[in-house]
């Protein structure tokens, strides 16, 4: 693909994979949200670089260190507040939270 054609390029689930492993127990319900999540960014048709997953605290929050994207690991009770000013600050940006048993998107 040409750099500078301005086409988005073509991405599937290994690109969201990360090379180290996932530290959840067996059996977490986060791998499936994982997994899922890995499913569907390709199909959104954003560039990774304008992907941020944010979070608090907790197992599940562990989330932005497991997919190739960038990502914030706030504070607890903050990843709402954080998500929001990136929003705000870049409109352009698709901005997940991850906490708690919840995963939604802005």
């Amino acid at each position: 693909m040409n750099i500078n054609s301005g086409a988005i390029p073509v991405l599937t689930k290994d690109d969201f994979k990360v090379k180290d492993p996932v530290k959840w127990c067996s059996g977490c319900g986060g791998h499936s949200v994982l997994s899922s999540v890995q499913n569907a960014l390709p199909e959104i048709g954003i560039e990774k670089e304008k992907i941020v997953f944010v979070s608090g605290i907790g197992c599940s929050s562990r989330f932005p260190y497991y997919i190739n994207t960038y990502g914030f690991h706030g504070l607890h009770g903050r990843a709402v507040p954080v998500a929001s000013g990136l929003k705000v600050s870049n409109p352009e940006l698709s901005v997940w939270v991850v906490t708690g048993e919840v995963t939604f998107w802005q």
